[in-house]
């Protein structure tokens, strides 16, 4: 029986220049949509599980187009409620070599900036679900938004399904009067699975690894280092049974290498380095990432070393993909596990 995972957050109106046009030279932007917990629910139903995205949208034509974008990819809108004036919108600059890429938002009073706790019947939306999902760019868009997302937290923690979180820390999101190190803890005390980078430990809670600089722009990362910021996490956070620590080491803008580290019953689990060197689109790499642990850790329940191969190989795909989501198959994604990267043409 498939299993069914729920993720909670936004979803927006993905404008980008093509190609590697600046903003200042676009003549016109690409329309698609995107946003870090629809990417994973996008990734989950790709590999054959039910996904439902829960969310607040509003009552228009781009909205509509939205939904029907993720019923295209057979992830559940059932529970999106409706209300409010606008959707968010993100533009995106791709960078090139030694140009980063660059994103501006526009989500002020969007309609899920705006949502409040009891807008959303959670008991109703994780009704015999075994996973729910969000990130930390939810309680970043507002204090109604963080109540909403700890609401959902606690009713999941009640019935028993598996919490889990990507740490993503935005720093351009927390504009409404709080810091993410006094909105994140109390909900990041009901999860079971913490995924993050050196940054977010950083930035959100203060936890650097030892002997590394978070701004890292080799190549070269020692996995070894993280498993510091693996265990302090885990002290923090007592319920959390498994961090996940993504390692990107940033040659480029079009050349990364790729990896990450798994720490669970005080082993650390580390899986091969990537070496991306043409990267079409990295924009939603990390929720590939998270797709493919939370598929990774529900179908190989006691292999957390293939859970984590899976997820990293998940990812390492995504870079290939251009828009938010991964559109990539478990089939395709087992091959690159068992070493076939090469690209030959399948006839």
């Amino acid at each position: 029986m498939s299993k069914r995972i729920v993720t909670f957050g936004e979803v927006m109106l993905r404008l980008a220049t093509p190609g590697y046009e600046r903003f200042s030279q676009a003549k016109s932007l690409n329309a698609t949509f995107g946003g870090g917990e629809a990417n994973v629910a996008v990734s989950l139903s790709n590999y054959g599980m039910k996904a439902d995205f829960a969310t607040r949208l509003p009552l228009n034509d781009i909205a509509e187009s939205c939904i029907m974008d993720l019923k295209k990819h057979s992830v559940g809108t059932d529970f999106i409620a409706r209300g409010g004036d606008r959707m968010g919108i993100y533009f995106l600059e791709t960078g090139a070599v030694a140009r980063p890429s660059k994103v501006v938002y526009d989500r002020a009073h969007s309609a899920i900036a705006e949502i409040q706790p009891g807008m959303i019947d959670w008991k109703e939306v994780l009704k015999d679900a075994d996973w729910f999902h969000w990130t930390g760019i939810t309680p970043a868009l507002s204090q109604g938004a963080a109540d909403a997302c700890l609401e959902a937290i606690k009713v999941a923690n009640e019935m028993g399904v598996t919490v889990s979180t990507d740490l993503n820390y935005r720093k351009n999101l927390w504009k409404y009067g709080k810091k993410a190190s006094e909105i994140m803890p109390v909900l990041v005390e009901g999860c079971d699975v913490i995924l993050g980078n050196e940054e977010d430990a950083e930035k959100v809670f203060g936890i650097k690894p030892e002997g590394f600089e978070v701004e890292h722009t080799g190549g070269e990362i020692n996995s070894a280092e993280f498993e510091s910021v693996c265990t302090q996490l885990m002290q923090k956070f007592p319920r959390a049974k498994k961090v996940i620590i993504t390692l990107r080491g940033s040659i480029n803008a079009n050349h990364n290498t790729w990896g990450g580290v798994l720490y669970t019953d005080g082993k650390l689990y580390e899986s091969k380095r990537y070496d991306i060197t043409h990267i079409v689109d990295r924009v939603g790499g990390g929720d590939s990432f998270m797709g493919g642990l939370i598929y990774g850790l529900l179908t190989y329940e006691e292999n957390p070393q293939t859970a984590l191969d899976f997820a990293v190989a998940a990812s390492c795909l995504k870079h290939t993909v251009y828009g938010d989501y991964n559109l990539v198959t478990v089939a395709e994604v087992e091959n690159l596990m068992k070493g076939n990267g090469s690209g030959r043409v399948q006839r």
